[in-house]
């Protein structure tokens, strides 16, 4: 379960009874899990994930034990050590540290601002079936995804709230009022709206330089005539380096949209990684 989909499913739970927070408060040597990591213990069941395995069950096991009010639970945003040695069965070798917060429904708004996820922006353009199985994909990622095709009838219908479609004639339109810092996915229906996205793409790279990632889906020989055309606008070598293209990390065999997707979304997060 994403993180935004693990916020969501608490929130809505929160109404019907008290949890227990767990989160990663900080972390020593090799762990599962970062700080800031977080799940919710219900009686019943949890939201989220703190990296499975013996520490999970363990503090579940803490977390139900303070909803219980049992002796030797954590106290009220106590924060409890655990190594990550043969006490828990887990050979990591590292130290985490675990807050434990007792919450109920008075506490969502609360809750919502602490572990709302940083969402980077991408721009996707084209809504054919790669660009639906990419969109899907990224509302399970720490992305908020601005949806753009110059057919207004191509977009699903239910998609997340940081899911935002927009109709754009000509496409290429919409490139000048992307949120800064987008990162840019281009697989449009055609070619020729795929070239002028790309242009307008490379424009607005002279003018602000605030577009990190510009990725196209197409083959080498595709990027190959692209390359000549945009050399007869006057493009330089370096401004065309800025271009991905293929998209997608190399080595993953199939061209299904899913696979695609899969692709893709891995080449942004190494990309956001370095």
């Amino acid at each position: 379960m994403s993180s935004i989909a693990a916020l969501t499913e608490c929130l809505q739970r929160l109404p019907h009874g008290d949890g227990v927070l767990v989160r990663v408060a900080e972390t020593k040597g090799s762990v599962p899990r970062a700080a800031g990591t977080w799940m919710v213990v219900w009686p019943d069941a949890l939201t989220g994930t703190i990296g499975g395995g013996h520490l999970e069950h363990q503090a579940t096991a803490d977390a139900r034990a303070l909803l219980a009010g049992q002796a030797g639970a954590p106290a009220q945003d106590e924060v409890r050590r655990y190594p990550l040695g043969p006490a828990l069965g887990q050979c990591c070798g590292g130290v985490v540290f675990m807050r434990f917060q007792r919450i109920g429904a008075a506490d969502a708004d609360a809750l919502r601002q602490q572990l709302q996820p940083a969402l980077a922006p991408v721009a996707l353009f084209g809504g054919g079936h790669v660009g639906v199985a990419i969109a899907r994909l990224l509302a399970t990622l720490p992305y908020t995804v601005h949806w753009v095709d110059s057919r207004d009838e191509v977009f699903p219908t239910g998609l997340p709230a940081h899911v935002r479609t927009e109709f754009s004639e000509p496409v290429q339109a919409a490139v000048a009022d992307l949120a800064a810092g987008s990162r840019v996915l281009i697989m449009s229906f055609s070619h020729a709206e795929d070239l002028d996205i790309v242009m307008a793409c490379l424009d607005r790279l002279r003018t602000r330089d605030d577009l990190p990632y510009i990725g196209l889906i197409g083959s080498k020989t595709k990027w190959a005539t692209f390359r000549h055309r945009l050399a007869a606008r006057g493009y330089a070598e370096a401004e065309m380096a800025r271009i991905t293209c293929p998209i997608g990390i190399a080595g993953i065999p199939g061209k299904e949209p899913e696979v695609i997707a899969v692709a893709v979304a891995a080449q942004l997060l190494l990309h956001d990684a370095a």
